[in-house]
């Protein structure tokens, strides 16, 4: 059922089901004989860690990086590390799970200090892809949906920590965020 705030779905929770199933198929080759650490972007990725790493068939591990570059719905480019990781990751190949790569700032500052921190190898798997706002020049390894520059909320997308309980990506109606 559609919720009263959203214009439109764009991302039905059936198309994000069978693109999990999918990347999941093609993740589990790729990793095949290996132990990736899934690292999710907290808040906005954990729908999307826990459906993906549900349709992978290799052994994994899982932690959590909350990190904040956004205040209301413009992305300040300060990228804050405000909780890492709870291990070493040393020679790890981690899958660093995202829902968007929107201006690119964040997923750049986090892989470096990834990279810095360790690890063998840093893949890039999100939810969402909008390339139209991006401002900073990297693009996910893997990548559900490319999407148009709309203000989305749900399966984990928030706008002021609301509608993340969607079962799907909608498009939040304007007048809700425009000043």
């Amino acid at each position: 059922m559609l919720h009263k705030d959203i214009d439109h779905v764009l991302v039905s929770e059936e198309e994000i089901t069978e693109k999990c199933k999918e990347l999941g198929v093609i993740l589990s080759k790729e990793y095949e004989g290996r132990k990736p650490i899934m690292v999710s972007l907290l808040k906005g990725s954990v729908p999307f860690m826990a459906e993906l790493m549900k349709r992978m068939t290799v052994d994994l591990e899982i932690d959590f990086m909350d990190v904040s570059s956004y205040s209301g719905t413009e992305s300040e480019g300060d990228v804050k590390i405000v909780k890492d990781l709870d291990r070493s990751i040393i020679g790890e190949d981690i899958l660093l799970i995202e829902d968007i790569v929107d201006t690119g700032r964040t997923l750049l500052k986090v892989r470096d200090l990834l990279y810095s921190k360790g690890a063998k190898t840093v893949k890039i798997v999100s939810l969402l892809d909008k390339p139209d706002r991006r401002v900073i020049d990297i693009d996910a390894d893997y990548t559900g949906f490319v999407i148009p520059n709309e203000f989305v909320v749900g399966f984990g997308l928030d706008f002021n920590q609301k509608y993340r309980n969607l079962p799907y990506v909608g498009v939040l109606k304007e007048e809700l965020y425009k000043e």
